[in-house]
């Protein structure tokens, strides 16, 4: 019982302790000073006998009921200033601008601003306004306005100069004096600056138009070059057309060359085979008319030796026979039997060189005689040619009498029916010839041409 006694009043004891040094142990926060008041302090800078101790950013015993504690912003404060001022023309002008001030930091300073604004902190802003105040009419009372234009740091440096020593008396100092704005009620400022705009604008319409010139330039300059490559580019395009017409042409010629190529290629094989048949028709003419010509010749030759031999003979037979008759009349017989043989001879060699120079005439140039042989027979053609008109019962005529001399001319030279006849003609002439006379009997090959006749002319067929 008494423990538990004694332990609940050394925990009270501890507790009141607690208590107590809570009351009496005062922190100063870094913003703010504490003035601790109460007894005698000597404090490094101040005069001894202050009757107050300062404490920042630490931790101190108080007593209570002896001392008094009180605590002093170090926070920055500003004040706007708003100041009536002439200047050394005596123009009125309106300073506006800011101040921005705090406690200094040091001892001495604390204590002067404990000593002036402990109870009246609110006020200091007031205060540093007509401190401001009153130095600034002054500075601005020995400028012109030109000078407070043109430099308004000097303005910014002699009041923060000038205020300098009354701010460290009240143990504040300035961090920044700002002057924002210079009103002038009178217009002198603006009538100051209207030379000015004049030559600001003036060398701005001039800029302008000089801006404008180069833009200008550079604009028929791109223009000019534009121009340029659309040109270029008409001149690429163009010979790019011209490129492919020419290729479409070539692609559209293609065609034909292929196709003139292969009829030329035709006509050149044509011509080769005509050539290869004239050939071979040479030789069919050699082996079928001139070698059997020949051979016919000879025949005929041999045929006619033998026949004389025949004859010699049978007149030497006669003549032996008939010799008893008479010498004169065995003579007599024999000169005539000589005479006929050799008369028959003569006409078979004559007859067998007619028909060799006729088969040589006709494989050199069959057209020749087959010219001849027409000649030969032209009474026979023209009666001929004319009766194939013998069952027309009209004819149309396109040219009158010249007409109708080259409608027969036609007719007759080149026309089936006429060439026809004249083939049938050689062909019954050769046939009689060569049974009268031993000729071969081939008969020329003559091709005929076909022409059209328009017929609607009446014709008399009487």
């Amino acid at each position: 019982m008494a423990v538990g006694l004694l332990v609940g009043a050394a925990f009270a004891a501890v507790l009141v302790l607690i208590g107590v040094f809570k009351m009496m142990w005062r922190v100063a926060e870094p913003n703010e000073a504490l003035i601790i008041s109460g007894s005698k302090h000597t404090v490094e800078g101040l005069e001894e006998g202050m009757g107050f101790r300062i404490v920042t950013g630490r931790g101190t015993m108080v007593l209570p009921g002896v001392q008094a504690v009180r605590k002093l912003s170090l926070d920055l404060n500003q004040t706007e200033l708003h100041v009536d001022c002439v200047t050394h023309q005596g123009i009125p002008l309106k300073v506006r601008g800011v101040v921005i001030f705090k406690v200094g930091d040091d001892f001495v300073s604390i204590a002067n601003a404990a000593r002036r604004f402990l109870d009246q902190q609110k006020l200091m802003a007031e205060r540093v306004h007509t401190v401001f105040a009153g130095h600034l009419r002054a500075i601005v009372g020995g400028l012109t306005v030109e000078d407070m234009i043109r430099d308004r740091e000097k303005l910014t440096g002699q009041a923060r100069a000038a205020c300098g020593t009354e701010m460290e008396k009240l143990g504040l100092i300035v961090d920044s004096l700002q002057i924002h704005e210079i009103e002038d009620p009178t217009g002198y400022i603006k009538n100051l600056s209207a030379p000015h705009i004049v030559a600001v604008q003036r060398d701005a319409r001039i800029a302008q138009a000089e801006a404008d010139r180069l833009a200008t330039e550079a604009e028929q300059l791109a223009i000019g070059r534009m121009a340029e490559a659309t040109r270029d580019s008409e001149i690429l395009k163009a010979g790019y057309q011209a490129e492919q017409d020419k290729a479409a042409a070539t692609a559209r010629q293609a065609g034909p060359l292929a196709e003139a190529g292969a009829r030329q290629e035709v006509v050149v094989q044509e011509t080769r085979v005509a050539e290869l048949e004239a050939q071979r028709r040479e030789q069919q003419l050699q082996l079928e008319v001139r070698k059997p010509a020949d051979a016919k010749a000879y025949e005929q030759r041999t045929l006619a030796d033998a026949d004389r031999d025949a004859r010699i003979s049978v007149a030497e037979a006669r003549a032996q026979e008939t010799r008893s008759a008479g010498e004169a009349e065995a003579a007599a017989a024999k000169a005539k039997g000589l005479a006929e043989a050799e008369a028959m001879r003569a006409k078979g060699l004559a007859e067998a060189e007619a028909i060799k120079a006729r088969a040589a005439a006709l494989a050199e140039n069959q057209e020749a005689v087959v010219a001849q042989q027409l000649a030969e027979k032209w009474p026979e053609i023209v009666q001929a040619g004319a009766s194939a008109f013998g069952n027309v019962d009209n004819m149309v005529l396109l040219n009158g009498a010249d007409g109708m001399g080259e409608l027969f001319a036609k007719a007759l030279t080149m026309g089936g029916t006429g060439l026809g006849l004249a083939r049938q003609l050689l062909s019954s002439m050769n046939e009689n010839g060569a049974g009268k006379n031993g000729s071969s009997g081939v008969t020329p090959v003559v091709e005929p041409v076909p022409v059209a006749v328009p017929v609607q002319v009446p014709v008399d067929k009487g």
